[in-house]
């Protein structure tokens, strides 16, 4: 059986800890507990109560997030509190179970239109992903259940999962009117059954976990990394509401191109594409002052 690692995390408020996990701990839903009454439904975050200096426990997805009383430093116990989670899950005992689980609100389902006719954006009630996943065909899918499912309709061409939406690009065989609510209902009741969304090791396998993401970021250039940066503060927002995601692929500080990838909507959409390359390449030659760096966007 493959083993759980977990890697500590810092947030920007000092009491709080990431203990993330390369894999799902829980299936998308997110629980808070303010002590160990509250935690009975959870027997991982009843053991970490007993630690005298929790006072929350947060678990979600991939991580657990633990609050501290002001009677230590985090860094006096970071490392055995990782290594007691870590035991903990590798020991196959539940983080939480089926009780707690089964109070899940009901499920909501509508669909928002977007800048590509291609594509319709389904948006959730709630978190169904902790990072975005795209998928292009039933072998590419093979760490979602749901796209899999999804790429068995006949006028599915491909998925995009982030946080509480799914964007779905359909082939021209099929008209959006004809197919919008037959979809809307098979994923409501699809996320309404908590079966498996993205597989529990599929952060790890795709290097999506959050430190695997850091990582790869300490490696890029200091001009990689203020483009890379520049993108998540002011450009993802925006293309994210529209159903799409954009990715940092590369610089070449030479020829001071920067290649994007263009995912969910905006990838395959020749207005978007047009019109984002313009507005990033724009907005990094004024951020960065330099008018010679050009931006290639290309489609995931």
């Amino acid at each position: 059986m493959q083993t759980t690692t977990i890697s500590i995390q810092k947030t920007s408020n000092p009491t709080i800890l990431k203990f993330e996990a390369d894999k799902f701990l829980t299936n998308h839903e997110s629980f808070e507990f303010s002590n160990i009454d509250e935690a009975k439904n959870s027997p991982l975050a009843q053991q970490l109560f007993y630690l005298p200096f929790i006072k929350k426990v947060y678990i979600s997805g991939n991580f657990i997030a633990l609050e501290r009383y002001d009677i230590l430093e985090w860094e006096d116990v970071q490392e055995e509190v990782a290594q007691q989670i870590e035991q903990y899950i590798n020991d196959g005992k539940p983080v939480v179970t089926e009780e707690t689980v089964k109070k899940q609100t009901p499920s909501s389902v509508y669909a928002e239109s977007t800048p590509n006719p291609a594509v319709l954006k389904f948006v959730a009630n709630r978190k169904l992903v902790a990072t975005s996943y795209e998928f292009v065909s039933i072998e590419d899918a093979k760490y979602s259940p749901l796209a899999t499912e999804l790429f068995h309709l006949p006028f599915v061409r491909s998925v995009f999962f982030d946080e509480n939406f799914i964007s779905v690009t359909k082939s021209d065989v099929a008209d959006w009117s004809e197919i919008t609510t037959e979809l809307r209902e098979f994923i409501r009741n699809y996320i309404e059954s908590g079966k498996d969304i993205i597989l529990a090791d599929a952060p790890k396998a795709l290097k999506k976990t959050e430190s695997q993401v850091e990582a790869k970021f300490e490696n890029y250039d200091d001009i990689s990394k203020e483009i890379i940066t520049i993108l998540e503060e002011y450009v993802k927002p925006a293309v994210a509401s529209d159903g799409g995601n954009i990715e940092f692929q590369s610089y070449d500080p030479k020829t001071k191109k920067v290649n994007v990838i263009l995912q969910g909507a905006c990838s395959g959409c020749p207005s978007s594409t047009y019109t984002l390359k313009n507005g990033i390449e724009n907005m990094l030659k004024e951020m960065l002052k330099d008018k010679d760096l050009t931006v290639e966007a290309l489609n995931g």
